[in-house]
């Protein structure tokens, strides 16, 4: 395996109605290889791309608000023929592909659906990454969180040729601890794949896409690719989505960033690993992962929301609310 140290990286957001049906999820497959291929061959001549990146939601959004409805019409296993089909671009184009999610279903999780992104690389799936803080209440899939005895990596980050990448999933970000474990467990390339709807999106005064994605990468000494969705309202309603996918240094410097706005775009950033080994190396001052006093904060170690337990009964947007108020009372 070539170590690669720099390369471009490429977050093409889409723009798709969403599916009701798992039957329409081929042709959104069909359209994102398409689109990572033209990347790929276009930018050619001046970079070379070995990682792409797709939103959340870009094979299907939770249409539906209970866990029977989505697994009756849009969750699917993985792997599955669409994984499939990215491994064939991987290995065709030599890139690494972060998926959009897909509304997993697992057998070893009885009553269970995961919101998930996959790492595919040309020999495969190399991480699958299950969102740990979904969107509550309306979002009713299973964290692994709620998973009694759940035994697999929560946080996993794949070591490969472009470096070590580890994925969290949109709400994700607004829990720093989340991104911080994934840079202790060794990334160095931290992607984000997103659903992130107005007004949160890129633009003034409550621009928290842009904020959030600038002080992970400061937070951790780690490059940020940051792909969102791009759907209209008409789209995927009931929100709109402002696009703004980005890619962010080390230091939160913007490398690249797609104008605000609804659309299918496409953004290319350049990913040097070396520039961010010597800086993780070097650096005495701001090396926050080497100065994180954990004794201190005892926040951490004090449960407040609850897990759903599944195997005892589906997760619902009541259940999810009735879980919020207890945390609350937690912090009365």
């Amino acid at each position: 395996m070539k170590k690669l140290e720099r390369y471009h990286a490429a977050a093409i957001q889409t723009a798709f109605e969403n599916p009701r049906t798992r039957d329409e999820i081929p042709s959104r497959v069909a359209r994102m290889i398409a689109m990572a291929e033209q990347t790929v061959a276009g930018y050619k001549p001046f970079f070379d791309v070995r990682l792409v990146v797709f939103p959340e939601f870009a094979h299907a959004a939770p249409c539906y608000f209970t866990v029977e409805e989505l697994d009756e019409h849009l969750a699917v296993e993985i792997p599955n023929d669409h994984t499939d089909a990215y491994t064939r671009f991987a290995r065709k184009s030599g890139c690494f592909v972060q998926t959009g999610t897909f509304i997993e279903r697992d057998p070893k999780y009885p009553g269970a659906l995961f919101n998930t992104t996959c790492l595919i690389g040309p020999d495969g799936i190399l991480a699958k990454y299950r969102k740990v803080n979904p969107w509550i209440p309306w979002e009713v899939h299973a964290s692994p969180h709620d998973i009694a005895g759940y035994a697999e990596e929560p946080f996993p980050v794949a070591d490969t040729e472009i470096g070590k990448i580890g994925c969290a999933i949109c709400y994700d970000w607004l829990f720093p601890e989340s991104i911080r474990q994934l840079a202790f467990n060794g990334a160095e390339v931290l992607v984000r794949v997103s659903a992130y709807m107005d007004p949160w999106g890129a633009t003034a005064p409550m621009d928290w896409w842009t904020t959030i994605n600038r002080a992970r990468a400061i937070e951790n000494t780690a490059f940020v690719v940051a792909c969102n969705q791009g759907a209209s309202f008409a789209g995927y309603p009931p929100f709109s989505w402002p696009g703004g996918s980005m890619a962010v240094d080390f230091d939160g410097r913007i490398l690249a960033q797609a104008d605000p706005g609804a659309g299918e775009k496409v953004v290319v950033a350049p990913i040097d690993l070396a520039a961010l080994r010597d800086a993780r190396a070097r650096r005495m001052g701001h090396d926050m992962l080497a100065h994180y006093r954990a004794e201190v904060h005892p926040y951490a170690r004090t449960a407040r929301f609850q897990p759903a337990r599944t195997g005892a009964a589906a997760i619902t947007i009541a259940s999810n609310e009735a879980r919020i108020a207890d945390a609350k009372r937690t912090l009365a």
